[in-house]
């Protein structure tokens, strides 16, 4: 590993970074989450019992490994209680948990605000999870935000009363229920009691472990596709997962970083509107979701299943500055009798293999695909990438061959035991 070695989605969100975080967490010193919000989920299976996080870093599963959360990341504090007793009533170790005073704070008013907003989209809605994420980056824009820090601070009561004066001021207008600043006030109090031994200055912890030589994992969320800038926008999340959010949201600098993991899955898969060029809604696409049980994590919402995209992951290369990939569920789509790849769009009778964010070429571009023949048959005792059956070398190879790119994990089954590791 380098100093700091980062994991990103490489697409829409949930291809199984958690796995390969864990993995890589399990040699590093610190995990380091950088944005996002509870709207994330990470899942990872670990002797036979399965943990999902959504704010703490998934490496604090690793004795002695470091837990950051950082300035990056906005946090509903009773979520990340709620999580925290989890993984204390699970035997697990949160000592080491730290949160940066610089995190903005998601209050139930954002929440209220994130429906109500994709309430009034009608036909345009977004998808949001309704976690309150979108409005708390909005007003830590408006510069109104509230930090962890100020959790500790006498002007806390002062803050509160008047955000939720703004707030209620809008709700009044489409007849929604008020909220009382006190009684907030005194919720968030008791809230920031129980957080107090995690909090401190991320961004000189961070440079310091640097200094002593530590190694530190970043565990991105969400993924390339669903980035507020270079994602498919408007359909997108509030905040950057791609590497530039990693910087900005922890502290770190460009020196720092090392190798970068793309993760994917050997399919791809979106929850949410939004255009999805290699989308399938037919009994394919039915059979994928059933056969990676591909329901969000956070949300359980059912997700849009297709064919793995290479115009879409090359660009994910380019944006993050992707070193290596990896390659999960290599095993799910080994099932299917026949596997296409997507190596190219057609957009008004014109072949392309340039993505674009534009939303209406999008919609309008038809995948063009190369097929191979699957059935891979029973991968998960595999660990050698060359006793991959024929079939499955053929599709891992093309897929480099493609992208430029060495694919260094592959995930061939649910458990982190099994995965080839080059």
């Amino acid at each position: 590993m380098s100093k700091v070695d980062v994991v990103l989605g490489s697409f829409y969100g949930d291809e199984g970074k958690g796995k390969i975080i864990d993995y890589l967490g399990g040699r590093a010193d610190v995990a380091l989450r950088a944005t996002g919000g509870n709207n994330a989920g990470h899942s990872i299976e670990v002797d036979g019992e399965k943990f999902v996080f959504h704010l703490i870093p998934s490496g604090i599963l690793n004795k002695g490994t470091l837990a950051i959360i950082g300035n990056g990341v906005v946090i509903d504090p009773k979520v990340l209680i709620e999580e925290i007793n989890t993984l204390k009533n699970k035997g697990k170790d949160v000592s080491n948990l730290r949160i940066s005073t610089k995190a903005h704070l998601i209050f139930p008013y954002h929440i209220d605000m994130d429906k109500l907003l994709e309430e009034n989209r009608g036909d345009g809605k977004i998808g949001t999870t309704a976690r309150g994420i979108g409005p708390c980056y909005c007003d830590k824009y408006e510069r109104c935000g509230i930090r962890v820090e100020d959790l500790y601070s006498d002007k806390f009561g002062d803050l509160v009363r008047r955000n939720v004066d703004d707030k209620n001021k809008i709700f009044a207008l489409y007849n929604k229920p008020l909220y009382d600043a006190d009684l907030i006030i005194k919720e968030y109090q008791e809230y920031a009691n129980l957080l107090k031994e995690y909090v401190c200055d991320t961004v000189n912890l961070i440079h310091k472990l640097l200094q002593e030589d530590k190694k530190i994992i970043c565990e991105g969320a969400q993924a390339t596709l669903l980035d507020i800038d270079h994602g498919s926008y408007p359909y997108v999340t509030s905040s950057n997962p791609t590497i530039g959010g990693i910087i900005s949201g922890s502290g770190l600098n460009t020196k720092d970083i090392g190798e970068v993991y793309g993760v994917m899955k050997a399919y791809s898969s979106r929850v949410g509107e939004g255009p999805y060029v290699t989308e399938l809604t037919n009994q394919v696409g039915d059979k994928i979701r059933e056969l990676g049980h591909e329901y969000g994590a956070t949300t359980k919402r059912p997700r849009r299943c297709g064919y793995l995209d290479l115009v879409a992951l090359r660009y994910a290369i380019l944006v993050n500055g992707i070193t290596a990939l990896c390659l999960n569920h290599l095993d799910t789509i080994g099932k299917l009798d026949t596997i296409k790849l997507c190596i190219a769009y057609e957009y008004q009778g014109t072949k392309t293999e340039e993505f674009t964010t534009n939303e209406k070429i999008l919609r309008e571009s038809k995948p063009i695909y190369e097929e191979f023949k699957g059935n891979f048959g029973d991968l998960s005792q595999i660990r050698n990438r060359k006793d991959l059956p024929k079939n499955a070398l053929k599709y891992i190879e093309r897929i480099e061959e493609y992208v430029q790119i060495p694919i260094k994990f592959i995930g061939v089954g649910a458990s982190r035991e099994e995965m080839i590791i080059e």
